[in-house]
């Protein structure tokens, strides 16, 4: 038997985590002097003026080839059009971003390094706890007005709301993938998943929480073990947690036995699980960015037999945002890049799969013929099937308190060496 802490003594461990890094966050931003607040903009043409001639430092993950490409060659000409140089700068871990803008606050730089982050989720949290993005600029935009302003994936961001702090990007679809090669009868539904794994030994694994792929699986396996993502509040609580949590963990917990290498060990990543994936070792992987495989298959990095697998009851979705530090030294520059990024020839250009493959935040009914014509004109990938039928059912994300606390609860509970 596996024993675990209680669910309640789990929590109360991971909710102090929580806190304790929020409150140092907020130390971090009050012990600088006050800023000046940032200037604001009245009109777009203001904003123009301001931009002509800024460079703007767009910092983004740097590990994906196909955005990096996307951002030098299509981005980043075209906001050379408008007078703006844009710079990209590759990290590791979006984390890395956030950390430096709040340092540069802490020194009380208003001419911080960062003009542009790519963000989502925990990292967006963050920054609002601490009061590092710059906000109520995205209404400024004219390119917001081809979004459906009641999406909830563009109104809130693992549960935090947006409110003008963040202007949407793309979109995204936790998504699992199969080889039809070996799997003749795919299940449709989580628990079908868990129980096909139970049924072929050794044949399927994820990655190991707190890795961003895993704890996502984590989540999802929360929502089925809960009857619905309906059924889970969306704001964390220790309650709510001790109530879904621990079914979750079991369930985990008694499918471990049957995964690959008898769950003594978890791949490290997303990467490490699509390797055993193309090595055949494992026959259903998943991803939170379905517009990769793709260009993975066309490489063969995947087999040819790789399909996608829609589930019945869906799975969670979100967007990606750009943000604005608030000591940004290039604000009205991070402003046009943001605006371009969300025109519908930038929109068309991402969603390419030989470009990048990202779902666009656009609203089809707002586009006018000739730029329904830019999306109708793509190609269809061989492998992803089209948004609407891959997001069909789909929940948004629960509140970025979620996220930890799970992924510490995981690494308490389910035995073997990680």
């Amino acid at each position: 038997m596996n024993h675990r802490p209680a669910p309640s003594s789990r929590s109360r461990r991971a909710v102090a985590a929580v806190m304790g890094a929020a409150a140092a966050l907020v130390l971090v931003s009050c012990a600088a002097e006050p800023a000046e607040p940032p200037a604001s903009f009245g009109s777009f043409d203001e904003v123009l003026a301001e931009a002509d001639g800024q460079t703007v430092d767009l910092w983004m993950f740097g590990g994906d080839a196909q955005g990096n490409a996307y951002v030098d060659d299509v981005l980043a000409p075209a906001a050379a059009q408008e007078g703006i140089i844009l710079r990209r700068v590759p990290i590791t871990d979006t984390a890395d971003a956030v950390n430096r803008v709040l340092s540069e606050i802490q020194a009380g730089r208003t001419d911080g390094s960062v003009d542009l982050v790519w963000v989502n989720g925990a990292n967006f949290s963050t920054g609002r706890q601490a009061e590092a993005w710059r906000c109520d600029w995205t209404d400024v935009l004219p390119n917001m007005d081809l979004t459906d302003q009641d999406d909830p994936l563009l109104l809130n961001d693992f549960g935090t709301p947006v409110d003008g702090c963040e202007a949407p990007w793309h979109k995204a679809q936790f998504t699992f993938f199969y080889n039809s090669a070996t799997v003749t009868d795919p299940p449709t539904t989580l628990q079908g998943i868990l129980d096909w794994a139970t049924d072929h030994p050794g044949r399927f694994t994820y990655p190991a929480p707190p890795d961003f792929t895993g704890s996502v699986f984590l989540r999802e396996v929360m929502l089925s073990e809960a009857g619905g993502a309906e059924k889970v509040p969306l704001a964390y609580s220790e309650e709510a947690f001790d109530e879904h949590a621990p079914a979750a963990l079991d369930a985990l917990d008694e499918v471990a036995p049957s995964l690959w290498r008898a769950g003594a060990t978890y791949p490290r990543d997303e990467q490490a699980l699509n390797t055993l994936f193309a090595d055949g070792e494992v026959d259903i992987a998943m991803t939170y960015g379905p517009a990769t495989l793709t260009d993975l298959v066309a490489s063969g990095a995947l087999p040819d037999t790789t399909k996608v697998l829609t589930l019945g009851e869906g799975t969670v979705g979100n967007a990606s945002f750009l943000a604005i530090p608030a000591n940004a030294s290039d604000p009205a520059g991070a402003m046009v890049v943001a605006n371009l990024a969300l025109s519908p020839e930038q929109q068309a250009a991402k969603a390419d799969p030989r470009t990048w493959g990202q779902f666009p935040v656009l609203d089809p009914a707002r586009l006018d013929a000739d730029q329904k014509a830019l999306f109708d004109d793509l190609p269809a990938s061989p492998v992803v099937p089209a948004y609407d039928e891959l997001s069909r059912n789909a929940h948004g994300e629960l509140a970025a308190d979620w996220v930890p606390a799970l992924d510490e609860a995981w690494r308490q509970a389910i035995p073997g060496p990680r």
